[in-house]
This record gives structure tokens, sequence and C-alpha cells, in this order.
């Protein structure tokens, strides 16, 4: 993916992303506090996003924790070398790898049938995957790309998986928001950013759609046994945008190389995983490191929560 890195104004957004001392909107951040991790041993997790950065490394920790581990991943190579590594850390799980395209509808719902089928229970979904665009650009569904990563891939998934979680109560779901969600509004008549194309509206939107997810799910799951949060995970080094061509991609190798480590956001997935201390909270947002923060008000609006919802069912052509 080529393109220019935008200009001090993106790199200015970027850099609200770094709140590992600090949590939303004033939230303080409590550097003492240590996350919980639980042996969840022939526990079944479901992760997207894991081929690398803090998605292998939460992978990694979860199958040395005792999980089975079942990858989404788009490469069959990256998704070989990632089971190899959870094989060295839990060699007793029988780690799997399905491989889709997570910006295409159809691959999302192939994907989440051909994983429902396969697995008779699922303990755990993780929803991490996601990428960046320097320009705008349009899968074969019509939907912006970030829009369609980023939001309906989570959407998607967690449906075609729903009814397995569900059945497998008590569940977990633990999807990867971000901080730069802080400052943006959805825009329901222009979803797919037609109009204003911005590499971080579009990261920031998504994002935000990540916690309405998050809010609306944990709401309609009420009761269910199966709870929902999501997370920042700080600004961290991750394999976003990391992999695009030409001097977009080189710029945002360079940014990257002034993150954190990855560990801090692997951590509080393992801990909204696995953790008893979170076994009862649906519907949170966590900051490094699995600490319960509040995000803005756009992303605490319930009526904006079930708009997306109604309209993410809309273009995936499910129901609830």
């Amino acid at each position: 993916m080529g393109g220019a890195l935008p200009d001090r104004r993106i790199r200015g957004n970027w850099s609200n992303l770094q709140t590992a001392k600090h949590g939303v909107e004033g939230t303080p951040f409590e550097p003492n506090f240590s996350p919980e991790e639980a042996p969840i041993h022939g526990k079944v997790v479901v992760i997207t996003g894991a081929t690398s950065g803090i998605g292998q490394i939460a992978a990694t920790r979860l199958a040395a924790l005792g999980a089975r581990i079942v990858l989404v991943a788009r490469d069959r190579g990256r998704a070989d070398t990632t089971l190899g590594r959870l094989k060295e850390a839990g060699p007793n799980g029988g780690h799997s790898a399905h491989i889709a395209d997570l910006s295409i509808l159809a691959e999302m719902k192939r994907v989440g049938r051909e994983i429902a089928a396969a697995e008779p229970r699922i303990d755990v979904l993780i929803n991490n995957a996601g990428n960046v665009f320097p320009t705008r650009r349009v899968t074969a569904d019509g939907l912006e790309c970030t829009f369609a990563t980023n939001h309906m891939a989570y959407f998607v998934l967690t449906h075609e998986l729903r009814e397995r979680l569900v059945s497998s109560a008590p569940a977990r779901i633990v999807s990867t928001a971000s901080r730069a969600h802080v400052r943006h509004q959805l825009d329901f008549d222009d979803l797919q950013l037609a109009n204003g194309y911005s590499i971080m509206r579009a990261y920031g939107r998504s994002k935000l759609a990540n916690i309405l997810f998050t809010r609306e799910l944990a709401r309609r799951l009420a009761g269910a046994g199966v709870t929902a949060n999501c997370l920042h995970p700080g600004f961290v080094s991750t394999g976003l945008g990391q992999r695009n061509g030409g001097f977009f991609g080189a710029a945002v190798r360079f940014f990257f190389r002034l993150a954190g480590p990855p560990e801090p956001g692997a951590e509080t997935i393992v801990h909204l995983a696995s953790s008893p201390a979170v076994a009862a909270i649906s519907g949170g947002y966590f900051v490094p490191v699995g600490q319960q923060a509040e995000p803005s008000p756009a992303a605490r609006d319930d009526l904006s929560a079930r708009r997306l919802w109604e309209e993410s069912e809309k273009i995936a052509g499910v129901t609830d």
C-alpha cells in the first residue's frame, strides 16, 4: 500500500495513542496495578490478528497458560510461523489456523462458520485484527477498507460464533479498540468516509465503533453468561500498517520505533481473556495494564451504539 505518511496533523494524532501513563478523558492510570492471569487449561481461544505484535504475544501467553488457540490469519506462511511458536509455548494444545481475508464480508462469514463447525465449544473470542490505509480504498463489498477490517470483521465474526460462545458459557469476547477514538464521532450518513477521508479519521472512527459495538454487545448478551469487553493497548509497537509498501510503510515503521514494547497491550488482552477479576465485568473499556477506564462521551452513547449495530446488520445482511 503506497502513498505518503500524512503530515504533522496526522503525526500529532498518532501521538494521542500514548496513554501508558494515563487513562482516557483524564482518568488516572495506576502504575502499580498488576494484571491477573489464570490457567485456562483446555479452554478454546479464537483470535484474529495474532501473527504479529500484541496479538502474537497474547496468543503465545494464553497457549502457555493451557489454552488451545485457533488463529484467524490472512497469510498461511505467517500463520504457520505463529503456530510453531504456539506449539513451543503450549505443546499439548492442538492449536490450529484458519485463513481468511477479514476485509471481505463473505470471507468473514465463511471463516466464522468453519470455526463454529470445527469447534464444539469456544470459551474466548479475541477480535484483534486491524489495519490502516494511507488513502481511501473500497472493498469488493463497497466498504471503506478501515471500516470493513477494523469494525465489520469484529461484528460479523462475533455474529457467526455467538451461538457457540453462548452454549459454552461462561465465555468471553475481547476486542482491541484504541484511545484514538477520542474526539471522533460517527457520521451515520457517511460511515464509508466518501467525504473528507484521512487516515486518522478512518482509524479513529473504527476504534470508536469497536467500543460502541462492545457496549451494545454486552447489553444484548446480558444474562447469557458471555461477557464483552474492549481495550486500548497503549502506544506500543505492533504490526499495524508496517507491512505497507512505499514511503507510507517506511514512515509507519519509523514511527513505531518510538513506541513502547507490545507486552503491556498483550498483557491487557490476556487479563481480559483469563483473569477471574474481570469474570463478572461486561461492557468495559480497559487500558494498560488491565485497568478499567472511561472512554469518551461519544463512546458511551447508547443510542449510537444501537444504531451502529442496526446499520452493521444491514451491511452484513444478518439479524440478531
